[in-house]
């Protein structure tokens, strides 16, 4: 039912989207070190939701049948410059999971495999939403907006 080209390509989102997880951790540990409370939390949701991302990744493979290849996660940074570093390195990480996802639908249609394309339309619909949202948060912080102040903005709409 589904190729094993894109049995190998879901497995390694699998992995990314857990890598990701791993990386918003480092971001909120980075924002709880600097005293931004408000965008620690901000970061460990997101790197709940990517967890869950991973988990729906994690159950297709297992109902068509795919095995699951759970790979070691690269060390990720805990480090910034700024607050504004974290969340450039958090837009640039989603635009690359985006062209990522659109070369798996591309995989799927090239391949005729209408069902792995059609679960993948989720997350292209999903990283519109998550680019748009850091494309926000990094114009904020590029206008001088002080992070204190825009921690109100990440639970009054500033996040989905």
């Amino acid at each position: 039912m589904i190729s094993q080209t894109l049995k190998d390509m879901l497995n390694e989102q699998l992995t990314r989207e857990l890598t990701a997880s791993q990386q918003y951790l480092g971001m909120a540990a980075y924002s709880g070190a600097q005293n931004l409370e408000g965008w620690q939390a901000f970061f460990e949701r997101q790197s709940e939701e990517e967890r869950g991302h991973a988990l729906k990744i994690f159950h297709f493979l297992v109902e068509v049948g795919a095995p699951v290849k759970l790979s070691a996660l690269p060390e990720v940074k805990s480090e910034y410059a700024s607050l504004l570093e974290a969340t450039q390195a958090a837009l640039a990480y989603e635009q690359k999971v985006t062209r990522e996802f659109q070369a798996m639908a591309q995989a799927a249609l090239e391949e005729k495999d209408h069902t792995t394309y059609q679960f993948l339309q989720w997350y292209l619909e999903e990283q519109i939403e998550e680019e748009s949202l850091f494309g926000r948060l990094v114009a904020l912080l590029e206008s001088g907006l002080n992070p204190f102040l825009a921690e109100s903005l990440l639970s009054k709409g500033g996040e989905k």
